[in-house]
């Protein structure tokens, strides 16, 4: 844009003279203008420059520190943190599967340096087509075990001597020799008695030594109806304080308090008892237990004391077959 000189129409004819005239003026470099003037950008006007104010010196800074040593330690502590929240999976995994596995595939615990066994790979027998198991409540009111009994009872550990006279004939046991276990001539007539009368159909056992001295005995019991065996487990065999009849191999009994919640298996009824002390020679801890159709009797002893892990390990693990 151009400026254009504004001229007025009516000039003043008496113009006021400056009342302080500069005395010496000075004189215009270009006393012609140019009429027409460009005119000059803003950004291009000159600007009064303002002072610079005095720069203080500034205090020496400490250097900071790297931080590659506080990262170092931040990932240490993610991995720890992991390493805990993967053992605590593990942890908990382990405990499910030992006692919710399913029926054909129930895995042996491995050897540790806490004293459990090496049981072989157990796998349930197969049920006959079309047969429910015996904690299906809706098809199988009976509780009945319809794989073969002698099959479900749990094997030797790997190391283990079997012991031949728990053996029977085709794999089945005589009532008087699991009667045997009982310490008390009037015991044995008194149980014996009650199973005729309860109609036991038949019993399948299986017995070892391991080479630690420890001597196991499994009993499995088989009765017409689950209703049945459960009368047997807690109005002959046991109740809550103490087992009815005193065994050959220990006296005095009271309820095991530690046995392990993850060791018990959810549809199976199950009573726990150590020897209490003074025991003599040899230590007993024993088992009465129920499933289906079925009454379990675990017994285990060994000279000097009897251990809780392996005995809480073959509870569990025959539980696991019979559920």
């Amino acid at each position: 844009m151009t400026t254009e000189t504004n001229t007025n129409a009516n000039p003043d004819p008496d113009p006021v003279p400056n009342a302080n005239p500069d005395p010496d003026p000075v004189p215009n470099a270009n006393p012609d203008p140019d009429p027409n003037p460009v005119p000059v950008p803003v950004a291009e006007v000159a600007q009064p420059v303002e002072p610079v104010p005095a720069v203080e010196p500034v205090p020496a800074v400490e250097p900071v520190p790297p931080v590659k040593k506080d990262r170092r330690l931040l990932r240490a502590t993610l991995r720890w943190v992991a390493a805990v929240a993967v053992f605590g999976v593990v942890g908990t995994g382990t405990a499910y599967g030992i006692t919710r596995l399913d029926r054909t595939d129930v895995p042996g615990l491995a050897t540790h340096s806490d004293g459990r066994w090496t049981y072989p790979v157990l796998v349930k027998p197969p049920l006959p087509s079309g047969s429910p198991g015996p904690n299906d409540d809706a098809r199988n009111l009976a509780g009945t075990h319809y794989a073969d009994l002698r099959k479900l009872v749990l094997p030797a550990p790997r190391g283990a001597t079997a012991d031949a006279l728990l053996k029977g004939t085709d794999g089945w046991l005589p009532t008087k020799d699991f009667l045997a276990e009982f310490a008390s001539a009037d015991d044995r007539k008194e149980l014996g008695q009650t199973l005729l009368d309860r109609g036991l159909r038949h019993i399948a056992a299986r017995g070892w030594t391991t080479p630690d001295g420890t001597r196991t005995r499994i009993y499995l019991l088989q009765f017409d109806t689950a209703a049945v065996a459960e009368t047997i487990l807690n109005g002959k065999l046991m109740s809550q304080a103490a087992p009815t009849y005193a065994l050959r191999d220990g006296d005095q009994f009271e309820l095991d308090g530690k046995f392990p919640d993850p060791a018990r298996i959810e549809h199976v009824l199950l009573a726990p008892y150590t020897e209490l002390k003074p025991y003599g020679a040899r230590q007993a801890r024993q088992a009465y237990l129920a499933s289906g159709d079925t009454v379990g009797v675990i017994i285990q002893s060994r000279k000097g004391g009897m251990p809780a892990v392996p005995f809480e390990q073959t509870v569990t693990l025959q539980s696991e077959l019979l559920d």
